[in-house]
């Protein structure tokens, strides 16, 4: 890890939204804590069961948070971009990290050691506000995906994916919402319970009934997309 200056710091503190929201006194008192580092692609940032000491903010980049099976599946229970953080739960509780972190792309990250942050909290109570909003928006999120494994089938879960893709990384457009960057088919399939094949296969079914339009890495949701509990490709 590295010590940025104090100009690449602040400037690297306004990429990430939990920082950007917080008055001067605050943003002047983080610029003596963070840390920077940089991970190429696919670089494990955490791992599964180490000891969690420090809390990550992406201030460039993507990763994604995994959990590995004994047989070497993985399964992706979320992908976080620029302006996101990680490595939260050890950090307050004291247990070892939930799942692994890996970069998806170059990533860079402004890393502050638990110490440093809970004394951020006592003296800031502000930020325990900001940072219990964010985990109840992360909590959220879970109950939408346990839900959707439970109640839903692939094509259902493949749709909420793109609706809730839309919703985050979209840009609105004639008719439907743009993604410029689509997940691959296994990235999907990782994150809804499934394979890649029944993810390309479903994907297919979308594309031919007009509720999606696919050109290269660009997704297009349409706003003729059913409900996912309403979405039947039979």
């Amino acid at each position: 890890m590295t010590k940025p200056g104090r100009d690449e710091a602040g400037t690297l503190l306004d990429r990430v939204d939990f920082f950007r929201r917080m008055e001067p006194e605050l943003k002047k008192h983080l610029l003596k804590l963070v840390q920077l580092r940089r991970f190429e692609r696919e670089g494990v940032i955490l791992t599964q069961e180490e000891a969690g000491t420090s809390l990550y903010f992406i201030f460039e980049g993507r990763v994604k948070v995994v959990l590995y099976g004994e047989d070497g599946k993985e399964i992706t229970l979320s992908t976080l971009g620029t302006g996101a953080f990680f490595g939260e739960m050890a950090m307050i509780d004291g247990e070892p990290r939930s799942a692994s972190v890996v970069a998806l792309e170059e990533t860079g990250l402004l890393i502050i050691t638990q110490k440093d942050f809970l004394g951020l909290i006592r003296r800031y109570p502000r930020v325990a506000i900001e940072f219990l909003s964010e985990m109840s928006r992360r909590l959220r999120k879970a109950d939408e995906m346990i839900g959707s494994l439970a109640l839903l089938d692939v094509a259902g879960r493949v749709a909420r994916f793109l609706l809730n893709l839309a919703k985050e990384e979209g840009v609105q457009e004639a008719g439907g919402m743009i993604v410029s960057s689509r997940p691959t088919h296994q990235e999907i399939a990782s994150r809804i319970g499934t394979t890649r094949e029944t993810v390309t296969r479903v994907l297919g079914e979308l594309v031919s009934r007009g509720y999606i339009t696919i050109k290269g890495k660009k997704v297009i949701v349409h706003e003729s997309l059913p409900p996912p509990a309403r979405l039947s490709l039979r």
